[in-house]
C-alpha cells in the first residue's frame, strides 16, 4: 500500500488519484465493469454523445500499426437521449467522477447538448469534442480554426454550469494557440491530445485499409507529440490540463505530470490491458513512494524548472 496522496482537484472536481479512462476507449464505462471496481479509478470519461444517434463510419474501421492503432470510427454512439435512460442510472451509483464527452456539427448543437447534460445529477463535468479527425462534419472543424473554437466555447460555456473541459487536437501548428482560445472562452480545463491524423495502405489490395482512407492515431507511438503539446499548453494557460496520449506505464504518467499534466486519461492500452488503469494507480503510488514523492500534485510542471 502506498504512503503516497494521490488524490487531486482538477477544475473543482475532486478525484481519487489522477487516472481516468479516456473518451473513445471507454465506452459508457460499464464495458470495464466486468474486469474491476470501477470506483477505484480516479474517474473514466464516456463515449462521445450526439444530439442523434451515430452509425458511424463504414467498416474496416480500425487498424493496427507500429506501437499504435489508427480509428475511423466516426463517432458511433445511442445519442444523448438513450443514454441519460439507458445509461445514467447505473452510472450513477459508480462512486467515481463521470465525465460526459459530447460533440456537435454546429455550434447550436454544441451548446443544446451543454444545455441537456447540465441539467443531469451524476455528471462531474463535461469534455468538448472539438478534434476528432475522422468525420467529414463537425469535430476536427471546431478543434483547427481559432475563430470556431472561441465560438463552440463560448456558446457551451453560456449552456453550461459544469466543469468544461476542451479536448484539443494536435493537427494544428501551434496548439497553445487554441489552449488560450479555450481558455479565455471560459474553458475550465483542457485534454491534450486527441488522435494524430493518419493512414495505412494494404499492398496487397493496393488500398487503403481504412473505409475511411485516414484515421486517428493513438497508442505509445504518439507519446512524445502528446507530451510536447501538454507542455506547450502548460507553458500557454493556467486552467488545468488532462494529458493524453500513449500512456502504458506509471513512469509515462509521472512524465505528463512533470510536463504540467494535472490527470491522465488512458485510451489505447485499455484495449491491450483491460485491467491497465487499476494497475497504474498501484504502480504509480510505488513509483512516487520511490521517488521520495509524498503528493502527486508535487510533480505538476516541475520539469519546467526556475531556470
Amino acid at each position: 500500500m502506498s504512503g503516497a496522496e494521490l488524490s487531486v482537484t482538477v477544475a473543482g472536481v475532486k478525484l481519487k488519484n489522477p487516472l481516468l479512462g479516456a473518451s473513445g476507449t471507454f465506452g459508457y464505462g460499464l464495458t470495464y465493469e466486468k474486469f474491476y471496481n470501477l470506483s477505484l479509478l480516479g474517474g473514466f470519461v464516456t463515449k462521445g454523445l450526439s444530439l442523434h444517434p451515430r452509425k458511424g463510419n463504414p467498416p474496416p474501421r480500425v487498424a493496427e500499426t507500429a506501437a499504435g492503432m489508427l480509428n475511423a470510427i466516426g463517432l458511433q454512439n445511442l445519442g444523448v437521449d438513450r443514454f441519460i435512460v439507458k445509461k445514467m442510472p447505473r452510472l450513477r451509483q459508480i462512486d467515481t467522477a463521470v465525465i460526459v464527452n459530447f460533440f456537435g456539427e454546429t455550434v447550436s448543437e454544441y451548446a443544446e447538448l451543454a444545455a441537456r447534460l447540465d441539467a443531469l445529477d451524476g455528471v462531474a463535468a463535461l469534455e468538448m469534442n472539438i478534434s476528432c479527425p475522422n468525420v467529414e462534419r463537425g469535430g476536427a472543424a471546431f478543434g483547427t480554426d481559432c475563430k470556431m473554437t472561441e465560438q463552440v466555447v463560448t456558446a457551451c460555456r453560456k449552456a453550461t454550469k459544469k466543469p468544461l473541459i476542451v479536448k484539443l487536437s494536435p493537427n494544428v501548428t501551434d496548439i497553445s494557440m487554441f489552449a488560450r482560445a479555450a481558455e479565455h472562452c471560459g474553458a475550465d480545463a483542457l485534454s491534450v491530445i486527441n488522435t494524430l491524423l493518419g493512414m495505412a495502405i494494404d499492398i496487397k489490395t493496393r488500398r487503403p485499409v481504412l473505409a475511411n482512407v485516414t484515421g486517428g492515431l493513438s497508442g505509445p507511438a504518439i507519446k512524445p507529440v502528446a507530451l510536447r503539446a501538454v507542455w506547450q499548453c502548460y507553458k500557454a494557460v493556467k486552467i488545468p490540463i488532462f494529458g493524453i496520449g500513449g500512456i502504458a506505464s506509471a513512469a509515462d504518467v509521472v512524465e505528463f505530470a512533470l510536463a504540467g499534466a494535472a490527470a491522465v486519461q488512458v485510451g489505447t492500452m485499455n484495449f491491450v490491458e483491460p485491467g491497465i488503469l487499476p494497475r497504474l494507480v498501484r504502480d504509480v503510488g510505488a513509483l512516487l513512494d520511490e521517488m521520495g514523492v509524498k503528493r502527486f500534485t508535487e510533480l505538476k510542471g516541475a520539469a519546467h524548472g526556475a531556470g
